[in-house]
Parts: C-alpha cells; structure tokens; sequence
C-alpha cells in the first residue's frame, strides 16, 4: 500500500528513466551487443518498474503514470520474451571505415606479438643464408627463389616477351587463393593454442629473411624493393594480421587473467576474428591484383624508382587507415588490448 504517493513517484521515477534509456538503447541498435553486468541491471529495473506499476494500479487520479509505467513494462517484457529472429542491417563503409580499424587497434598486443615472431624468423632466415649460402634449397619453397639474384635480375631485365601475356588474371587469381589459405590456415591453427600460429609466422619470416638477405648480398638491393614493396606491403601485412587473430583464439583457449567460461571467451572474440580474417581477404585481393599486374614487371618496362615510391605510398595508406580511421566513433576502444 502506498502511504505517500507523490514520494513514491519521486522515488521511484530515476529507476524508471533508467530503464526507459535503456529501452531506447536496445530498440535503436537491436544487435547492440550488451554485457552481463548491464543485462542483470536491466532485469532488476523491469522486475521493480513492474512492481511500482502493479502498487499504482489502485490509484485512479494517476492514469497518466500508469500508462506511462505500463508502456515501459510491456516494452521491457517484450525485449526479455521476444524469440523472433533480429534483422540486422549491415553497412559496409562503416565496417570497413570504423569496425576494422577499430578491432584491429582493440587487439593491438596480439598484432605486435605477431610482428615480433615474423621478424624473429626474419633473423633466423637471413643469418642462415648469411652464414650458410647452400642453405637455400631448404629455406626458399619456390624454384625462382634459389636462383643466383644476380642470374635472375638480369634474366628479367632482358625478357622481350611478357610471361603474363594472357594468363595475369589466373596468376592473380592463384596467389589470392594461395595467400588466403595460408592466412586461413595461421589463423585456424590457434586452436592448438597459439603453437601453429606461431610455427607459420616464424616460417613466413624465415622466408622472407633469407630472400632479403640474399638479394642484398648479390647487390640487388634495388630489385629486391622494386619486386617486393608494390604487393609486399599489403600482403606481409595481411599475414601478421592473419596471426593476431589466430593469437586471439589462442588467448581465448588459454584463458589467463580472464574465469569466465571458455564458450563464453570465444563468443566474445569470435566477431572480431571475422572481422579481422575479411579484413585480411580485401588485403589479399588488392595484394593479387597489384603482384600480378605490376610486381612482375621490371626495368626497363616500369622503373623500380616508380615501384618502390608507389609500395612507399601503399604503405603510408595502410598505416593511416590502422592507425587513424574510425578514431573517436562509436564503439572506439579506451585502451588497446590483447
């Protein structure tokens, strides 16, 4: 029974505004993801604006409170009841723009964890080519790789035929699929708890080190970044970001610091992997494209110069984007994390 009903009101009217902008909340952005603290808050705000609305029925010179109460219950118990299948739109400028930049920089630690194991691979391959030069059969996969740089360069650089005639979208195709297999596969292999992750990106990097390393020595140091910098920039990229997420999922399976349930820690960076994994796709594509339409194409056809400033500008591109877009949105992260 209420005693004195304008106190009641006062009392009882923050709750009840609470509970409206949260209502507001949820009905604005229905795949608003909502953590469990704010949905045990919510629940004890309808169970008491119920109550309240329930204690205010007998009162007849409030009808206005009344309707106003019973329209908060009824859309609050329609929230917590509803089992029809949400539609959420999906906009594509703003998750390229905002929700990938953002992911990516809300996981930063993985993605310098990932920098970190590649260029360790990157000294371990170089160092071996350095101190063992018969070594390259061993670390360099592909036939073209363990020619004499020197033999190849010049090979290139006297073609008077194009090798890609007629056949550079397939070659594009090919290595979009191949590099995004790979990108897959460094991902998928943090379910055995970041080890297979970090064997493929400790082996990219042992490839990459000892091609560098190679190139350098025969003084064709120019070669080397007019051949590597158009694509590499994006594609090197794209694989660190392949071994963040698969990091992530090896951070979710081990759990430390963190006792919520595992099925509740994977939910939690299951969108973000998706995220980050067609972030990577995009990269991989554009990487295809330019590899088989200008990376292979050398002096005296298009100046390395122009090569190496074009992969320059690329990379400068891909910085700002990571680093700078999205900034201050919604849903911008307070403070990197892994």
């Amino acid at each position: 029974m209420i005693i004195d009903l304008q106190r009641f009101i006062a009392n009882g009217r923050p709750f009840w505004q609470h509970l409206e902008k949260l209502l507001d909340r949820m009905e604005a952005d229905p795949g608003l993801p909502m953590p469990l603290a704010q949905l045990q808050l919510f629940h004890q705000l309808y169970e008491r604006t119920a109550a309240d609305l329930a204690r205010i029925t007998t009162f007849a010179s409030e009808p206005e409170t009344r309707r106003y109460l019973e329209n908060l219950v009824a859309r609050a118990y329609g929230e917590i009841h509803e089992t029809r299948e949400k539609q959420r739109r999906f906009f594509p400028l703003q998750w390229f723009f905002q929700t990938l930049p953002q992911t990516f920089r809300r996981h930063i630690r993985a993605f310098y964890l990932s920098l970190a194991i590649t260029l360790a691979g990157c000294a371990f391959g170089g160092l071996a080519i350095a101190f063992d030069p018969e070594a390259k059969p061993v670390l360099m996969p592909f036939s073209h790789l363990q020619m004499d740089p020197a033999r190849r360069v010049a090979d290139e650089e006297q073609a008077t035929h194009d090798r890609l005639a007629h056949y550079k979208a397939t070659f594009s195709a090919e290595l979009m699929t191949h590099n995004t297999k790979v990108s897959i596969l460094t991902l998928a292999l943090g379910m055995t708890w970041g080890g297979g992750t970090i064997i493929m990106l400790f082996y990219n990097g042992v490839i990459l080190g000892a091609v560098a390393v190679d190139y350098i020595h025969a003084g064709q140091t120019k070669f080397l970044l007019g051949w590597l910098m158009p694509h590499g920039v994006i594609e090197i990229p794209a694989i660190l970001i392949a071994g963040q997420a698969g990091l992530m999922l090896a951070f979710a399976l081990i759990g430390r610091g963190n006792r919520a349930p595992l099925r509740a820690r994977l939910r939690e960076i299951s969108g973000d992997i998706v995220t980050l994994i067609f972030g990577v796709g995009l990269m991989l594509i554009w990487a295809g494209f330019i590899e088989a339409f200008l990376s292979q194409y050398h002096e005296p056809v298009i100046p390395y110069s122009a090569k190496i400033v074009f992969g320059g500008i690329e990379l400068i591109l891909l910085w700002l984007f990571y680093a700078k877009s999205g900034t201050g949105k919604k849903n911008e992260p307070a403070k990197p994390g892994a």
